[in-house]
């Protein structure tokens, strides 16, 4: 017997987001479940070679579309207890996070080349 029933309410990660989503159907190992919210969007680029941007197909995700179904794992779902947010304000919420969190990667980056430009040059220039 499954612990989950129509209309119960989901947390999902699919293709690298995080999405709320109602209980449509159960198939036993598969539950169809439709979006209602997006909590993280979709990675972008090339999974299989994270930070790489010479690869031959860098992907473009977007977030699933408002109502879109999907097909998830049961044993993956984790039941969801808070209060479902508006589609369209989560999509640019999850966006603009991930954004955020890409352009602090970028200034941390900056930050460490420019350490180890200095440590480089202490290392190499001061050799007696």
């Amino acid at each position: 017997m499954s612990i989950w029933k129509t209309g119960d309410l989901v947390r999902v990660s699919y293709k690298t987001g995080e999405y709320v989503t109602e209980v449509l159907e159960d198939h036993g190992d598969k539950l169809l479940v439709k979006v209602l919210a997006v909590l993280k969007y979709p990675t972008q680029g090339d999974l299989h070679n994270p930070y790489e941007v010479d690869v031959p197909l860098f992907h473009q995700r977007p977030a699933l579309s408002y109502q879109e179904k999907i097909m998830v794992p049961s044993q993956t779902v984790i039941r969801y207890g808070g209060a479902v947010p508006d589609y369209k304000e989560s999509v640019q919420t999850a966006l603009e996070r991930e954004m955020d969190k890409l352009r602090k990667m970028v200034t941390w980056a900056q930050r460490c080349l420019g350490e180890l430009e200095a440590l480089r040059k202490e290392t190499f220039t001061n050799n007696g």
